[in-house]
């Protein structure tokens, strides 16, 4: 069976590497700086080679022609909840990933954002970015795709970009999404819901009869343990959940009011399995889910480059 070579950047949490793995893609090296997120990828995978650093400073050589170099690089330059600064903001690392590319030339790159990098505001900067792109021998292209498209119960739009040498660049198709509705926050998350025997389970999971709005992880300069702004936590609300912080555990037996989510919970709305964990306290730990890309959505697009790759 064909297993292409993966090095990913800014590998957080996890998310983007499940969906590779289970696109079928080997991990020679990840690189991560958060200390939290490399024990998180350790405990969970002990066979992946976790590199701690930072990718400005990241030696790729070793990894020259790689078949794939994927990213999840920082958001909030390009957030809508941010000053979208774009690369005046010391966080955009687009440089340090296409000197990457330069170093490794893989036979693909895919790297996730926030869907404001779409927006006129960036223009002239994706324009750079495909640019050099189309410099290094690349055929590159962005794409918008919620998570709900791929079975995850959450809203959650993500900005792909996807170059692929342009040799085999005609090999290379977007996935189309499968014809079927996503789970209801209900019924995904009423097993652990209910799982202290709370008597209102059943009530809460018909009135939470949506999908969830985008999760928002926040940074470590802004954001804590909660659900997002004021517009998200009255999303959330009606769906019959309080957003204004992170439970330790699911309600008990006779809870009554709002229960707030754990952090099981919005890894579960994000498309993580249910063995993985995450390594650190409430806040941390929330901020590695909900900074994530979906893992289900990674691997609809991870099995679109395999395809592309296998074909040359």
């Amino acid at each position: 069976m064909y297993e292409p070579t993966c090095v990913e950047l800014c590998a957080g949490g996890g998310g983007q590497a499940i969906g590779l793995e289970d696109a079928g893609f080997q991990h020679p090296a990840l690189v991560e700086v958060d200390e939290d997120c490399c024990v998180t990828l350790n405990r969970n995978r002990q066979t992946w080679n976790v590199i701690a650093g930072d990718i400005k400073e990241f030696d790729g050589s070793p990894y020259c022609g790689v078949d794939l170099l994927a990213a999840g690089l920082p958001c909030p330059p390009f957030s809508v909840a941010g000053r979208q600064l774009g690369q005046d903001d010391e966080r955009d690392l687009f440089p340090a990933a296409l000197r990457l590319v330069e170093q490794m030339m893989p036979s693909a790159v895919m790297i996730e954002n926030v869907r404001g990098i779409l927006s006129s505001t960036f223009e002239d900067y994706r324009g750079i970015i495909l640019n050099r792109f189309e410099q290094l021998g690349y055929r590159a292209e962005w794409e918008l795709f919620n998570a709900s498209q791929f079975g995850v119960p959450q809203l959650r739009p993500r900005a792909i970009l996807v170059a692929v040498r342009s040799e085999i660049s005609e090999n290379f198709d977007w996935p189309v999404a499968p014809d079927e509705m996503p789970p209801t926050v209900g019924e995904a998350l009423f097993t652990q819901m209910s799982s202290r025997g709370w008597e209102h389970a059943e009530k809460w999971r018909d009135q939470a009869d949506k999908i969830a709005p985008t999760g928002v992880g926040g940074s470590k300069r802004h954001g804590g343990p909660d659900l997002g702004p004021v517009r998200a936590k009255r999303a959330w609300k009606a769906l019959g959940v309080d957003g204004h912080g992170i439970a330790n555990d699911p309600p008990p037996k006779k809870f009554v009011g709002l229960p707030r989510l754990t952090v099981p919970m919005v890894a579960r709305l994000q498309g993580f399995p249910s063995n993985w964990s995450f390594f650190g306290g409430k806040t941390t730990a929330y901020r590695q889910v909900g900074n994530t890309f979906p893992p289900p959505v990674a691997r609809a697009v991870g099995e679109q480059i395999k395809i592309a790759l296998a074909a040359n």
